[in-house]
């Protein structure tokens, strides 16, 4: 037997991304009720028909009633599609009015997982699925899988969501998920979610990753994960398929003086300009340049931010060196002139903390630019 089918996870559908611009926001949450589809149409282009959602569907146990819904009704219209659902962290069954809900709007091919009790997803397939009942659960919710039973011939199938690691912060290390649970409970294949970049734990266990970037600890557009088995105990063939929208990316940009600062900076930038807008980028510079090059990477930064969805020049690793005729390009006297002087004598006095000699640096680079602006 073959068996076919896609693995994705945090979804989130429903984040607010309250601290990118207001005019993005709609766009990310709306890229993210779309990735339904486009997860659906994954599915179908690799003859699956099966899409497992391994936790963090929804961002809160609390999404409005309109991303219920839309997402409900989403996950119905693929009707040839069945879709395996288990509750994450972050939409824990203590969400109870939440799945009531979503399950009564949902149709027959949108299943939710509420037990952990083997189920037969396809004959001959048995998923073991490990949902949350709360956020932080205390114990490793995927221990049972070693003592389920099936019968002898069957596919296993775990699908479960946490950390094998310490995965940073709401880390619970209670509920670590032990790494080698694939082959203590003999899986086939194990579905992970909660880690939001495609991660391999060795050749049974993967973390898909989200299908839509939330945030530049990982870079590229979403993916999710199409495996295929080809019968019990067989090695499973995974493929990486990118469904996302948005290109998230944080670059680094390392500078020393004498560079043509806009030239390195537009060799990061993506050739053709249509296909900017759907990219949010953080170019973090780093290294020493002399004022009047700061100023020309910022003045090109200024430049060519119009044709992203988002871009940011992370300037806090980049440090200024300052030469004797910096302060005329200022003032060569006056007010102004005085308070330049004071802000590069604090940027330079290392009796002072990193933190006040950074604060006068970015000030006296402002004011530069402002005077080369006006």
């Amino acid at each position: 037997m073959t068996f076919r089918f896609v693995h994705s996870s945090d979804l989130h559908l429903g984040k607010g991304f309250g601290t990118l611009p207001e005019d993005l926001r709609g766009r990310l949450v709306e890229a993210r009720h779309e990735v339904l589809a486009r997860l659906a149409q994954a599915a179908r282009d690799r003859g699956a028909a099966h899409v497992l959602l391994a936790g963090d569907t929804f961002d809160t146990t609390g999404p409005s009633e309109q991303v219920r819904r839309q997402a409900a009704s989403a996950m119905t219209a693929a009707n040839d599609i069945h879709w395996w659902i288990i509750p994450g962290n972050h939409d824990s069954l203590a969400g109870e009015e939440l799945w009531q809900r979503f399950e009564a709007e949902a149709g027959p091919n949108v299943h939710l997982l509420r037990e952990p009790a083997p189920v037969e997803i396809a004959p001959g397939v048995q998923l073991l699925p490990s949902p949350l009942p709360r956020r932080f659960p205390g114990h490793d919710l995927t221990a049972w899988m070693d003592e389920a039973a099936t019968p002898e011939s069957a596919v296993r199938i775990g699908l479960a969501h946490g950390g094998i690691t310490d995965f940073g912060k709401d880390f619970d290390s209670s509920a670590r998920i032990a790494p080698d649970r694939a082959a203590r409970a003999r899986l086939d294949y194990l579905a992970l979610g909660d880690w939001h970049g495609m991660l391999a734990v060795g050749d049974r266990t993967r973390y898909s990753g989200t299908p839509e970037r939330d945030r530049f600890r990982h870079d590229g557009r979403g993916s999710c994960l199409a495996v295929t088995i080809e019968g019990a105990g067989a090695k499973p063939s995974i493929e990486e398929v990118t469904v996302g929208r948005f290109d998230w990316s944080a670059p680094v940009l390392d500078l020393s003086p004498d560079e043509d600062v806009a030239d390195r900076l537009q060799a990061l930038l993506p050739p053709d300009p249509t296909e900017r807008r759907d990219v949010l980028l953080r170019v973090v510079a780093r290294g020493f340049l002399r004022m009047a090059e700061r100023g020309a990477l910022e003045a090109a930064a200024r430049a060519a931010a119009p044709d992203f969805a988002f871009f940011d020049l992370d300037q806090s690793g980049l440090r200024t060196e300052y030469e004797a005729g910096d302060l005329d390009l200022i003032a060569p006297g006056g007010a102004l002139r005085r308070a330049a002087e004071a802000l590069q004598a604090e940027a330079t006095d290392d009796t002072l903390s990193q933190d006040q000699r950074r604060i006068a640096e970015a000030a006296l680079n402002r004011l530069w630019s402002l005077v080369q602006e006006g």
